[in-house]
């Protein structure tokens, strides 16, 4: 096993430089530690009397996902701070912002297994709750579980990018509870690839509804880890069929979890489970979805793509949503820098902008007309109004390119 050296001392930070994000990078665990705060505001409730309200924080996760972080991204605004280049190295070094990952993991899972609690208990009289939860509030429950694990998914992406072998476990492990574990292969070695091209089932297209987009990215991604990791093994003389096939293995890990909860708090929590693993990876391909929508990378004379610039990745520099989401927002410099440590990712010119933070963008591409009523002028624009440059839907390429007079 690779892994990195600890021995060497912590280089010291540049005295003219402060990263005025280095503690806040802590609020990355409000997410995994949201439940546990939804259960003392409950107890609280419950006990000045409010039954009638309490069981609302039970949808703690999707009450931060679409309420507060975009009100808190609009309050704050962008962030507006990049590191300079003669502090790179000793940022990317600094063992301390790893461990702000690492620590979202340990509260993940204890989220998880007390969700499982939760949802079969029979007795909650500690909470001032008589007999288990409702149905209502278990489902809450379940989406805010998944919430944590579709946050969990962009700390495995964090981490699934390193050279360091026990990160690279650490990934699958976080993936393990949305059984999304085939991410891991997916995104390193078939999105990075085809970025922002017709081929790659993570790029959503001008016109393509989150809808339409949703099953076409999970059945692709899914397909497409396979095949990767299928040829790789086919290379070492090797059948896909084997414990060393990352897909399988990273699956495997789901299996255990899954199975080791239900063997302790019953089968019933198996449709929990199912709940809250749909909802975790749909936040991810809610957030692959605006990321890259219509944007295109042209073709060379030599009929190859053209490398992948900032100008084909969607970027948000608002500050709440980056310290949420490890800097994912500023997502042309990841494309350009795949191992490039969070910390060190810098809002890059030419990348086009999204109006607002991540967390209000997936809201919004929800509701398909709204979308497009926001976006589709502003992909317009980026090409300097030529349509033909765009990622278009194919079912709607005739309808788009007579509406915007390419034909």
């Amino acid at each position: 096993m690779t892994t990195s050296r600890i021995s060497e001392p912590a280089p010291v930070a540049p005295p003219q430089w402060r990263d005025r994000k280095r503690y806040l990078w802590l609020f990355g665990l409000v997410a995994p530690t949201a439940l546990f705060l939804a259960t003392g505001l409950v107890w609280a409730f419950d006990e000045l009397g409010w039954q009638a309200v309490a069981p609302v924080w039970w949808w703690i996760g999707p009450l931060l996902v679409y309420v507060l972080l975009p009100l808190l991204d609009r309050f704050f605004g962008p962030d507006g701070q990049n590191p300079p280049d003669e502090v790179m190295e000793w940022l990317e070094n600094d063992r301390y912002y790893r461990y702000c990952t690492y620590a979202y993991i340990p509260f993940q899972l204890l989220s998880l297994g007390f969700a499982c609690y939760l949802w079969t208990a029979t007795d909650l009289s500690w909470l001032g709750i008589d007999g288990g939860l409702g149905l209502v509030s278990k489902i809450g429950l379940a989406l805010s579980v998944g919430a944590v694990g579709g946050v969990g998914i962009n700390t495995a992406h964090e981490l699934g990018h390193k050279k360091d072998e026990l990160e690279r476990w650490l990934s699958k492990i976080t993936l393990a509870q949305t059984f999304y574990g085939h991410f891991y292969i997916e995104h390193n070695r078939g999105h990075h690839v085809r970025v922002a091209t017709p081929e790659d089932p993570a790029s959503s297209r001008f016109g393509e509804s989150f809808w339409t987009f949703l099953p076409r990215s999970v059945v692709g991604s899914l397909r497409s880890s396979w095949e990767l990791e299928a040829a790789r093994l086919r290379r070492l003389g090797k059948r896909p069929w084997t414990i060393h096939n990352d897909v399988l293995n990273a699956w495997l890990m789901s299996v255990v979890l899954w199975g080791v909860l239900a063997a302790v708090f019953g089968p019933i929590v198996l449709l929990f489970l199912v709940v809250q693993a749909v909802y975790g990876f749909a936040l991810l391909e809610t957030v692959n979805y605006l990321e890259h929508y219509g944007l295109l990378r042209q073709r060379t004379a030599s009929g190859r793509y053209e490398r992948c610039t900032p100008e084909h990745s969607w970027n948000s520099d608002h500050i709440v949503t980056n310290i949420f989401l490890y800097h994912l927002q500023r997502h042309s410099d990841h494309h350009a820098n795949p191992t490039r440590r969070y910390q060190t990712l810098r809002s890059m010119d030419g990348a086009p902008n999204l109006p607002s933070g991540y967390a209000s963008m997936i809201g919004l591409a929800y509701f398909p007309p709204l979308w497009r009523r926001v976006m589709d002028k502003r992909v317009v624009a980026h090409y300097e109004g030529d349509i033909t440059r765009v990622n278009i839907q194919p079912s709607k390429r005739d309808r788009v390119l007579t509406r915007y007079g390419a034909r």
